[in-house]
C-alpha cells in the first residue's frame, strides 16, 4: 500500500498535536481540498504519541509542524522511512525552537533585524553582561535602553523590556495573552534576569502596532495588525471576543521579505512578525506553521494554493503554473 497507483486519491496526512489538527482554521483549510482528488488522514495524537513511525499510516504528502509535546524526531524519522513531499521541512523546525538561529538564517539571508546581541549562559564564556542606567554592555556590545530580552528558548514567551532611568525605568513584562491582558509594568524592577540565556535588542518604536505576515509559499503573504503588548496591555477585542486586527497591504520590499523568510527556512505555510520603523521592516520573530484566524479569502486561497504545491509536486505533469 506504500506505492500510488492510477486513479488513487492522493493522501495528505496531517500529523500535529490533535488540538492543532482539528482547529477550526486547520477545518476550513483541509476542508478546501478537492474530495475527489485528496483524502486527508489526521493522524492525531495516539498514533503519533503511542506508536513508532512505522507504525504510522502511509501519505503521500505530509503537513507536520512543532508546537508543545509533538514528537519531531519521531516525525523526522517517518518522513525518512516514508518520503512524503513534505510542506513544512521538519529538520528546520529545530532551528525555530531557538530565537538565536532564527537571527543567524535571517541575517546570513540579508534580512534585516533589530540591533541585538546574544548572552550565552549555556555556553561556556558566553556570559558577560554589565548593567548601567541607560544601557547594558554585553560580551562588549552596548545595547541601549529601552531594551528587549527574549528567552533564547522560543517556546519562551516571557520577553521583558527595560526603560532607561532618563524615561522613569522600570520594566514590561509581556506574555502570552491571559483574558484581556498581554503585558504588566513593574515601576521598580530595572535590573535584567540573572540567570538564563536571552537576546538583548534595542527596543524598535512602531507607533504601537505588530504586523504579522502568513505566507502559503514564497509568492504570497497575508498580513494583519494588531496592537502591540507594550502599548498598555489590554487586548484589543470585537464583540464577538475575538482579538481585533487590521488588513495590511505589503510592500514589494516587504514581500520580498516574505519570499526570502519561506524559502530560507523551508516552511511553505510560515507565519512571521514584521516591525516597521521610518520606511523600514525588520523581522523580529518566525513562527513556522501558523494561520489566519476567522478570514474566509486566507482560507480560499490557503487550500487554493496547497492543493496546487501537492499537486505539483506528486503530478508534474499535470500542472501548468501555481495561482498568483
Amino acid at each position: 500500500h506504500w506505492t500510488r497507483g492510477a486513479g488513487r486519491k492522493i493522501i495528505v496526512g496531517v500529523c500535529a498535536r490533535e488540538k492543532k489538527a482539528k482547529s477550526k482554521a486547520m477545518n476550513e483549510i483541509l476542508s478546501r481540498l478537492d474530495r475527489k482528488k485528496f483524502q486527508v488522514l489526521i493522524f492525531g495524537d495516539q498514533c503519533i504519541l503511542q506508536l513508532p513511525p512505522e507504525q504510522w499510516p502511509f501519505c503521500d504528502a505530509l503537513i507536520a509542524f512543532y508546537s508543545t509535546g509533538f514528537p519531531l524526531a519521531k516525525a523526522e524519522a517517518y518522513a525518512e522511512l516514508v518520503k512524503p513531499y513534505v510542506l513544512n521541512d521538519l529538520s528546520m523546525q529545530r532551528a525555530l525552537h531557538d530565537r538565536r538561529c532564527v537571527y543567524d538564517l535571517l541575517m546570513e539571508n540579508n534580512i534585516d533585524v533589530p540591533v541585538h546581541a546574544y548572552l550565552n549562559r549555556d555556553e561556556p564564556g558566553g556570559g558577560r553582561l554589565e548593567e548601567f542606567d541607560e544601557f547594558i554592555v554585553v560580551n562588549g556590545m552596548q545595547i541601549n535602553k529601552p531594551l528587549v530580552e527574549k528567552p533564547v528558548d522560543a517556546e519562551d514567551h516571557n520577553v521583558y523590556i527595560y526603560y532607561p532611568l532618563s524615561m522613569g525605568g522600570g520594566s514590561k513584562r509581556l506574555f502570552r495573552k491571559i483574558g484581556d491582558r498581554s503585558s504588566e509594568f513593574y515601576p521598580d524592577i530595572n535590573e535584567v534576569r540573572s540567570q538564563g540565556s536571552y537576546i538583548y535588542e534595542e527596543f524598535v518604536e512602531t507607533q504601537g502596532t505588530d504586523v504579522k505576515v502568513y505566507t502559503v509559499g514564497p509568492d504570497y503573504g497575508h498580513a494583519e495588525a494588531r496592537k502591540s503588548p507594550v502599548v498598555d496591555g489590554k487586548v484589543n477585542r470585537n464583540e464577538a471576543g475575538k482579538e481585533i486586527r487590521f488588513p495590511v497591504i505589503l510592500s514589494a520590499a516587504e514581500k520580498e521579505i516574505a519570499r526570502k523568510v519561506c524559502l530560507a527556512f523551508k516552511q511553505t505555510v510560515c507565519g512571521f512578525d514584521l516591525l516597521r520603523v521610518q520606511g523600514r521592516s525588520f523581522v523580529c520573530d518566525v513562527n513556522g506553521w501558523s494561520f489566519v484566524k476567522n478570514n474566509r479569502k486566507y482560507y480560499d486561497d490557503c487550500g487554493q494554493l496547497l492543493s496546487e504545491y501537492i499537486s505539483a509536486a506528486l503530478e508534474p505533469g499535470k500542472i501548468s503554473g501555481l495561482s498568483a
